[in-house]
């Protein structure tokens, strides 16, 4: 139940790199690295940059968690403790009885004498 609770509250950002229609990079723990023929900030006054048409594009999804945790609260009446007490008394008291010995009723019981062999006579053997 924690981890439930622990995995339902995290936030996750998944960055995507696309150059053109291609998937380049994905990151899940800070910045996507650009493609290698991506001009650097370095390179933004030059007239070939300017006039060359930027493909790159950066796709940011954002996955939240829940922020609110209803904590749950049962109310208990004095009539359900006293219910519960008196049952948990009850088992706990029975538990460490000593138990009777059992009485065998077959005790005097002879069983009756056998005339025929019945295994032999329904050919019924035990291998």
């Amino acid at each position: 139940m924690a981890l439930i609770v622990l995995f339902s509250t995290f936030s996750i950002t998944i960055e995507k790199h696309f150059c053109g229609d291609f998937l380049v990079d994905v990151s899940y723990f800070g910045k996507t690295k650009g493609c290698a023929d991506e001009p650097g900030e370095d390179d933004c006054d030059k007239p070939e940059v300017i006039q060359k048409k930027n493909c790159c594009k950066d796709e940011v999804q954002q996955i939240e968690g829940q922020d609110d945790l209803q904590t749950a609260t049962k109310k208990v009446t004095i009539e359900k403790e006293q219910q519960f007490l008196i049952a948990f008394i009850h088992s706990y008291n029975n538990l460490f009885l000593d138990l009777k010995k059992q009485i065998d009723s077959n005790q005097e019981y002879s069983p009756p004498k056998l005339i025929f062999d019945i295994q032999l006579l329904h050919e019924v053997f035990i291998i």
